[in-house]
């Protein structure tokens, strides 16, 4: 089992941006964090990098039956999703695998909910 999925988009990096956010608010997810790793990397350490956003995901519902499954998941929340320009036009989304990262944790309620929340992501990818 891989721990993430993606896709490969031939559009512009902004508009997948926006496309990205959409098709997880249609999951129930929302965006908690946003990271411009490009622009961090250049304030940080001055250095040119391309762009790479990590976007922190987040259905609440599924977090809140986590949490309460158990209280030391949020160190593996929110969900990552990653949008980078890998050449010129070209623009990957990978989503972290719940299911992947879930098999360290032996809780029976929380490979439920990894699942639902797997299925949500992956329907996000394919839907780009």
């Amino acid at each position: 089992m891989g721990y993430y999925f993606n896709k490969t988009l031939n559009e512009d990096f902004d508009k997948v941006i926006e496309r990205v956010t959409e098709e997880l608010k249609k999951e129930g997810f929302g965006i908690l964090t946003e990271i411009d790793v490009k622009e961090t990397l250049k304030k940080k350490l001055d250095v040119d990098f391309k762009k790479y956003r990590i976007l922190g995901a987040c259905n609440p519902p599924y977090a809140h039956q986590a949490l309460e499954a158990e209280d030391k998941i949020g160190t593996m929340l929110p969900c990552n999703v990653i949008v980078q320009e890998v050449s010129k036009g070209n623009v990957e989304v990978a989503a972290v695998n719940p299911m992947a990262s879930m098999q360290a944790v032996d809780n029976e309620i929380l490979t439920e909910i990894a699942s639902d929340i797997t299925a949500k992501l992956e329907n996000v990818i394919d839907k780009l």
